[in-house]
């Protein structure tokens, strides 16, 4: 079975031959931060790395849309939208939010966290969740604040 940077690469070339210039760059430029990151850490690709370096890309796409969406440039968020559409097809899914309601009171009440003060405790705990790459660690933080008082 390819690895996931393997299915990335051919999809780019699936892409090229379909000249659909938009996911085309939208590949090329996750492929460019997988490698960089490769550069960057020392380290040989695997799904983690792909993992992680197209979650900081979506992100980042997430974060830029918003910023589109304030200044009132349709079109730069619909092109936003369709380069997340792209890479999210490469992570996979997220918890759904009973799962991670259930996990948040799990870990809760594993660390016995009082407090909001111990809000970094509960993090934490959860970081080391098998879990934890199908974690929002922004929702998850949101969610710890609304359960501890």
């Amino acid at each position: 079975m390819p690895t996931l940077y393997e299915t990335l690469r051919a999809d780019i070339v699936t892409a090229m031959k379909a000249r659909d210039s938009a996911t085309t760059t939208a590949l090329r430029t996750a492929d460019a931060a997988i490698k960089r990151a490769e550069l960057d850490t020392g380290k040989p690709i695997d799904d983690a790395m792909v993992i992680t370096t197209l979650k900081k890309a979506v992100k980042n796409l997430v974060d830029a849309k918003a910023e589109f969406a304030k200044g009132g440039r349709a079109d730069l968020v619909a092109a936003n939208e369709a380069e997340i559409k792209v890479l999210e097809k490469y992570l996979p899914q997220a918890l759904d939010p009973a799962k991670l309601e259930a996990l948040v009171l799990e870990v809760i009440k594993e660390t016995g966290a009082q407090s909001k003060k111990e809000l970094g405790k509960v993090i934490a705990a959860l970081k080391q969740r098998p879990e934890a790459g199908l974690i929002d660690f922004g929702s998850a933080s949101k969610l710890v604040q609304s359960k501890l008082p």
